[in-house]
């Protein structure tokens, strides 16, 4: 039994939900951090120092950065499948991951924490403009790509769709005007109708 410690409306815990269900994989979710707190006690920092979540215990094993997460239970669950054993097609997977956590998340932060998680009467919209504004070409990035291939990393669902499905879900659900993007749609729309999906790519923003 895996136990993933986080609450789910961290988009980095509902990456490693939607692997786990994606593997049918048995675990147990504990709430932590901002209002549920844990992650400053000694007894999670001595899990994981950063204070942050999602912390993964897998027996005696535990790994913390929810990418990485991602990636160990696809090698060790879904060796040739969700996680390529041809090396360019893994590499090409890792790097998509790389660019959801280097770029496209850090463009649309700044929208969703103003747009969700401030107080209207606060909101800077000046920062959701900038963020929209750095989002939507990265947007029509992955649009051109997915008119081409029907997942990340080629023919197949890998490792590499399930941090990008998670940015959509959390994009997507922000009370904003969305262009369409028809590919990147259709994409996320065909994870979002999986069953492992469920308590991950459709769970109300907060």
């Amino acid at each position: 039994m895996l136990n993933i410690w986080g609450r789910i409306s961290s988009i980095n815990v509902r990456k490693v939900v939607f692997t786990a269900q994606l593997l049918h994989l048995p675990f147990e979710r504990i709430d932590a951090g901002a209002a549920f707190g844990i992650t400053k006690t000694p007894e999670y920092l001595a899990r994981n120092p950063n204070a942050l979540v999602p912390t993964l215990e897998d027996g005696d094993f535990v790994l913390w950065e929810s990418n990485v997460i991602v990636r160990y239970l696809c090698a060790k669950h879904a060796a040739g499948s969700l996680y390529p054993e041809d090396l360019r097609t893994r590499f090409d997977a890792e790097r998509w991951m790389d660019w959801q956590q280097t770029t496209l998340n850090g463009a649309g932060r700044d929208a969703f924490i103003q747009l969700v998680r401030t107080p209207a009467e606060k909101r800077n919209a000046q920062a959701i403009a900038a963020s929209v504004a750095a989002t939507e070409p990265l947007l029509t990035l992955l649009d051109t790509h997915l008119a081409e291939r029907p997942y990340m990393a080629g023919e197949r669902l890998t490792m590499a769709d399930i941090p990008i499905a998670c940015e959509m879900h959390r994009w997507w659900g922000l009370p904003l005007e969305h262009p369409e993007h028809p590919h990147l749609r259709r994409w996320y729309e065909g994870l979002r109708q999986s069953p492992a999906a469920r308590g991950a790519l459709d769970v109300p923003l907060s």
